[in-house]
C-alpha cells in the first residue's frame, strides 16, 4: 500500500482504489485507514459522488522521511540487481538517461 501511495502521489484515490491498486483487501484497509487518518499520513481531497478522495500527505515530515526511505531502498534494489557500484553514480548525481518514476524525481 505504501508503494502505490508513494509512487502515485500526485494522484488521490477512494479507498477502493487504493486497495484495489495496492493488492490489499478492502477490509484491511479499512482497519488500519482510521489510524493513518489519525496520524494524519493521509489527507481528504475531494469528495467525489459518495466516495472520499485521499492521497498522502506530503506536508508530513514522518511520511516524507518515508518516501525518502523508500526510493533508497528502491535505488540500492536497482543498483544491485543491475550490478552499479556507488562510485560509478554517487546518490547525488542522477543516473544519465534515468526515467522519472514520479514527479518528484523530475
Amino acid at each position: 500500500m505504501w508503494g502505490f501511495l508513494i509512487v502515485h502521489s500526485e494522484y488521490d484515490y477512494s479507498m477502493k482504489d487504493i486497495a484495489r491498486y495496492s493488492k490489499v483487501g478492502y477490509t484491511t484497509l479499512k482497519g488500519i485507514w482510521k489510524e493513518f487518518k489519525e496520524k494524519k499520513t493521509v489527507v481528504q481531497t475531494r469528495v467525489v459522488g459518495k466516495a472520499k478522495m485521499y492521497k498522502l500527505n506530503l506536508k508530513n515530515p514522518v511520511v516524507n522521511k518515508f518516501i525518502d526511505y523508500y526510493w533508497a531502498v528502491v535505488d540500492s534494489v536497482v543498483r544491485r540487481e543491475n550490478k552499479i557500484k556507488d562510485e560509478e553514480t554517487p546518490h547525488h548525481t542522477s543516473l544519465a538517461g534515468a526515467i522519472p518514476v514520479s514527479a518528484k524525481h523530475v
